[in-house]
C-alpha cells in the first residue's frame, strides 16, 4: 500500500526536512491514540527505540480520570512509567497533518514484557493462541458515525444541546446528501488510502448526518490499528473543515444508533478454514464449532463490544441493532450473521459492538470465545429464520453495564484466556462507569421531576 513507510525511508524524509514530527502513540482502554510528539530528528536517533509514558493511561476513563480500585497502578503505587516500544511495521505518513508520521507502539513493564491489560497485547495474545493451534485471524469492521454542523468547540459551548446533524434527512446510500458531506469524506477517504489504510469507500447510513467507512478486511492486529487510526482520522479531519464528529452509539433517542459489525474468519496454511462446500451453507464444522463459541459465551464479553452507558441505548426492537443472542443466514435482525459467498468471503458478522467499541478488545475478545468453542466442539444450533426480534426461546443480549460487567467479573472463559489480572483490570473500569453514571443527576431526572414529583 502507498504511504506505509521503512525506518530508512523515514530517515530519508526527515534528512530532506518533508517530515519533521513524529507521532508515538500507544492505543489506550478506550481505542483512543494517546502519546507524544517527537521531532522527527530526536526519533530517528533515539525515539525509534523506546520512550514512556505514565501508567495512568491505561487505568483512566474517558475524562482522564484516576479511578481508585486498579491493581495495575495507583496513588500509593506513584503512577510511574511504562515502556512505549514503537512497531516500525506500523510506520507511516499522515496525509492530513503536514510534515507528520506516525507509529503505534505496543506497551511494556520495565522488563520489557507486555503490560497485559494494554490492548494489543490482549489482541495479541489471542492471535498467538490460534497460532498454536494452526490459524490465523481475517477481520474487517465497519465505522459508522455522525457529522454535525458546528465544530466540536461549538458544541461543548453550547453544552451539547441542540444538536443538528450536516444534513437534514436519512442519507442511507443517497449519492446526492452524501455529496453534501465530501468536504469531509473525501479527504478522509484520500487521505487513510494515502498512509496505508485499505479503504474500500464510504456512504450514507440510516439516518442524517450518518456516515459508515468500510476498510478491506485484514488480519486481525492490522484490522484493529486499521480502525483505531481511521476513527482518529474522522475526528481530525471533521475538526479542520469546521465539523463535528460523534462515535457516541445513540446521541439521541428519537435517531437511529451507530454500530460498528465486525467480520470475521480463521485461516489455515493460506486457506479459508471456515469453507466447506460439502455442508449446509458451506460452512465448516470448524466454523460451527467458532460460532457456537460465540453464542455461548456472548454475555461474557458483551462489555467488551459495549462498554458504556450509553452503549446499551442503542439495542432496541426494529432498529437494525440486535437485541437476541441468536444467528441467521443474511438476516439483519440476528446478532450473528452468516454472510459471505465463495471460500474466500464465506464470515460471520457479529452485529452487537457499537461504534463506541475498542477493536483491540472486541476482536481479542470474540477470538477467545471462537477459541473455546472449537476447543470445546460446542454444537451449533440451528438456523434461525425470521424476524429475530420477535424471538421468545433466545437468550437475550445484556440489556444494560450492569449486567455486563456482572457477566465478564464471572467468566470462566475468559479469565482462562486472558488472565484474571485483565478481567479484574476491565471489570474495574466498567464499575467506575457505572459509579460515575449513578451519582450523576441527569437532565431527564430533573425535567420529568421537578414539578410533578
Amino acid at each position: 500500500m502507498p504511504g506505509t513507510l521503512n525506518f530508512d525511508d523515514l530517515k530519508t524524509h526527515v534528512s530532506d526536512g518533508s517530515v519533521d514530527t513524529v507521532l508515538v502513540c500507544i492505543v489506550d482502554m478506550q481505542g483512543r491514540l494517546m502519546g507524544k510528539r517527537f521531532h522527527a530528528q530526536a526519533f530517528v536517533e533515539s525515539g525509534h527505540a523506546e520512550t514512556h509514558c505514565c501508567t495512568y493511561l491505561l487505568a483512566t476513563d474517558l475524562e482522564m480520570a484516576t479511578p481508585g480500585g486498579y491493581a495495575s497502578t495507583s496513588w500509593e503505587q506513584g503512577y510511574g512509567d511504562y515502556t512505549m516500544k514503537p512497531d516500525l511495521d506500523t510506520l507511516r505518513l499522515v496525509p492530513w497533518l503536514e510534515g507528520t508520521a506516525m507509529v503505534l507502539c505496543d506497551v511494556l513493564d520495565h522488563h520489557n514484557k507486555p503490560i497485559t491489560h494494554s490492548p494489543r497485547a490482549m489482541l495479541k495474545t489471542q492471535i498467538a493462541r490460534l497460532a498454536e493451534m494452526g490459524f490465523s485471524a481475517t477481520m474487517a469492521t465497519e465505522l459508522e458515525f455522525f457529522l454535525f454542523e458546528k465544530s466540536f468547540d461549538d458544541i461543548r459551548k453550547d453544552g451539547f444541546r441542540d444538536l443538528t446533524p450536516i444534513s437534514g434527512y436519512n442519507e442511507d446510500y443517497n449519492i446526492l446528501q452524501t455529496t453534501k458531506e465530501e468536504v469531509v469524506m473525501r479527504p478522509l477517504r484520500n487521505h487513510l488510502y494515502a498512509m496505508g489504510i485499505p479503504i474500500e469507500g464510504s456512504k450514507g447510513e440510516a439516518e442524517a448526518g450518518q456516515e459508515e467507512l468500510n476498510i478491506k478486511y485484514d488480519e486481525a492486529l492490522a484490522c484493529a490499528d486499521h480502525h483505531t487510526i481511521a476513527k482518529h482520522a474522522v475526528k481530525e479531519i471533521a475538526w479542520q473543515h469546521g465539523h463535528a464528529a460523534t462515535f457516541l452509539p445513540k446521541w439521541s433517542q428519537d435517531r437511529v444508533g451507530s454500530s460498528s459489525h465486525v467480520h470475521q474468519s480463521l485461516w489455515k496454511d493460506g486457506k479459508p478454514a471456515f469453507f466447506d462446500t460439502d455442508r449446509p451453507n458451506s460452512k465448516s464444522e470448524l466454523m460451527d464449532h467458532y460460532m457456537a463459541g460465540l453464542i455461548k459465551y456472548a454475555a461474557d464479553y458483551t462489555y467488551f463490544m459495549a462498554p458504556y452507558i450509553n452503549s446499551y441505548k442503542r439495542f432496541a426492537k426494529g432498529s437494525f441493532a440486535p437485541t437476541k443472542v441468536i444467528w441467521s443466514v443474511d438476516n439483519r435482525t440476528a446478532a450473528y450473521r452468516l454472510c459471505g459467498a465463495g471460500s474466500k468471503a464465506i464470515r460471520v458478522e457479529c452485529r452487537i459492538p457499537g461504534s463506541d467499541m475498542n477493536p483491540y478488545l472486541a476482536q481479542a475478545a470474540m477470538l477467545a470465545a471462537g477459541i473455546k468453542g472449537i476447543e470445546e466442539k460446542l454444537t451449533l444450533p440451528a438456523a434461525f429464520s425470521g424476524d429475530a426480534y420477535e424471538d421468545t426461546t433466545s437468550a437475550h443480549i445484556p440489556q444494560n453495564l450492569r449486567d455486563a460487567k456482572d457477566a465478564l467479573h464471572g467468566s470462566d472463559m475468559l479469565r482462562a484466556a486472558m488472565g484474571d489480572d485483565v478481567v479484574d483490570h476491565y471489570t474495574r473500569a466498567a464499575e467506575w462507569e457505572q459509579e460515575e453514571f449513578d451519582r450523576t443527576v441527569t437532565d431527564w431526572e430533573i425535567a420529568r421531576g421537578f414539578e410533578r414529583a
